[in-house]
C-alpha cells in the first residue's frame, strides 16, 4: 500500500458494506426498509460474525431479503419467523439468528409467534419494521395503523370506535420476562439512522449473553401505501407516527427504562 492509499483510507467516510448483494433494491421510492438492510448487514460484518448469523424473513416487503442480504437466509410462511428462529437457535445455540418482520406479519398473523418467543426468552433478535399498514398487498389497515390514518380499507380514517385501537407490540413485549432489551427507533433521518443502529448492534451483541429476546421496532414510512412523496411521509411520520410511537431505548439488561 502506497501513500496514496493510507490517505485515501483515513479520509474515508463511508463504504458499502460487501453483505449487500448487487441486485436493485425491490423497495419503493423513500422507503426504510433498504437503509435497515444496510444496517444489520453492516453489523454483521463489523461484529465478523457472517459466517455464524442466519436471518429469517416471512412473507410481506421483506420476502425478497434473501436476494439483498449476502449470508444464510431462511424464508419461511407468514408471521412463523419467531417460531423458525427457536428451532434455528435451541439446534445451533452459538449461532447468531435473527428475523426481520414487518408489521403486517409480526403483529397480525403472527402476534402468537412473536408474543410466546419473547416471553420463552428466546435468545434471538427480533428486527420489526413498523409502518403501520399492509404494504406489500395494497395498503390495507394494519393492526398498527394509528388512530385517524387513511389506508385502502379505512379511506376516511381508522376509527377506533369501529376498528378497535392499534396494537402497540413493543409496548406488550417490553413486559414479558423473556425479553433483555426493548428498543424503537427510526430511519428518516442521519441522527435517527445512528440511534437505530446502535439499538440493533446491542440486540445482536446480546445473543453472545444467552439472557433473552432483544427486540427492535423501526417506525418507518411507506410512500406508496400512505399515498404519499418520500418527502411528505418522512413528514407525516414525525408529526403522526412518532408522537404515537416514541423512540428510545425502552429496556436494558433485562430492566425497563422507559415506557411508551
Amino acid at each position: 500500500m502506497d501513500v496514496k492509499d493510507i490517505i485515501r483510507d483515513e479520509n474515508l467516510v463511508y463504504k458499502r458494506t460487501k453483505l449487500l448483494t448487487d441486485k436493485p433494491l425491490s423497495y419503493c421510492p423513500g422507503c426504510g426498509h433498504g437503509v435497515v438492510h444496510r444496517l444489520v448487514m453492516e453489523i454483521i460484518e463489523e461484529m465478523d460474525i457472517v459466517s455464524d448469523t442466519i436471518g429469517i424473513a416471512p412473507v410481506g416487503c421483506s420476502v425478497l431479503a434473501y436476494e439483498f442480504m449476502d449470508i444464510d437466509m431462511q424464508q419461511v410462511p407468514h408471521g412463523r419467523a419467531p417460531a423458525t428462529a427457536t428451532g434455528i437457535k435451541r439446534c445451533w445455540p452459538d449461532k447468531f439468528v435473527f428475523t426481520y418482520q414487518g408489521d403486517g406479519d409480526l403483529a397480525a398473523i403472527g402476534t402468537s409467534e412473536t408474543i410466546h418467543a419473547c416471553n420463552r426468552g428466546e435468545n434471538i433478535t427480533i428486527v420489526f419494521i413498523n409502518n403501520g399498514i399492509y404494504g406489500m398487498t395494497g395498503g390495507q389497515m394494519a393492526p398498527t395503523t394509528i388512530p385517524g390514518m387513511r389506508s385502502s380499507t379505512t379511506p376516511y380514517g381508522r376509527d377506533t370506535s369501529l376498528m378497535g385501537n392499534p396494537l402497540k407490540m413493543t409496548d406488550l413485549v417490553v413486559h414479558l420476562p423473556g425479553t433483555y432489551f426493548v428498543s424503537r427507533q427510526a430511519v428518516h433521518t442521519a441522527v435517527n439512522v445512528r440511534k437505530a443502529k446502535k439499538a440493533l448492534r446491542m440486540a445482536f451483541e446480546n445473543q453472545k449473553l444467552k439472557k433473552g429476546t432483544s427486540f427492535v421496532e423501526i417506525v418507518s414510512n411507506c410512500p406508496s401505501g400512505w399515498k404519499m412523496t418520500p418527502v411528505q411521509a418522512n413528514k407525516w411520520l414525525e408529526e403522526n407516527m412518532i408522537p404515537f410511537y416514541p423512540l428510545g431505548d425502552m429496556k436494558v439488561n433485562g430492566e425497563i427504562v422507559k415506557q411508551g
